[in-house]
């Protein structure tokens, strides 16, 4: 099993200072967080990028990429190739963070590309119920 998985933690999102629901702390994990489920983990991928969509002006499938998945860490335009093509999402569209066919196909791209493995659309749906209980009124 990854690692991402593992810490059922699918975004392999790193350890910071900011606090996500459902998170486990600590970790356990020295660079990485841990989720009490993976649609925990699911959610936080979420808020992440919305989170770049509507702070950070990060509109595009190609800008919240660049930021997530940054040049000194990962292989970047292999990363925005894969998520655009499993996603079927053009790198320059523009996105949509409150649309949940979108964004679904998304962050399970995400998901596979971090693990190696497909995401099972069931979980990240409930990652996405657990997302828009807290930001769909926004």
């Amino acid at each position: 099993m990854s690692r991402g998985l593992d810490n059922r933690n699918p975004g392999n999102i790193r350890l910071s200072r900011i606090r996500y629901k459902g998170e486990i702390r600590p970790s356990g994990d020295a660079e990485f967080r841990r989720f009490e489920s993976i649609e925990w983990g699911y959610r936080a991928v979420f808020v992440l990028l919305h989170t770049y969509r509507t702070r950070h002006g990060c509109r595009t499938l190609r800008r919240m990429i660049a930021r997530y998945a940054p040049a000194n860490e990962n292989p970047t335009a292999d990363y925005l190739r894969f998520v655009s093509r499993e996603a079927g999402i053009k790198a320059d569209a523009e996105v949509d963070t409150l649309d949940a066919t979108t964004m679904c196909e998304i962050v399970g791209a995400i998901s596979h590309f971090e693990n190696g493995t497909a995401a099972h659309r069931d979980e990240v749906w409930g990652g996405w119920q657990l997302f828009i209980r807290d930001f769909g009124g926004i």
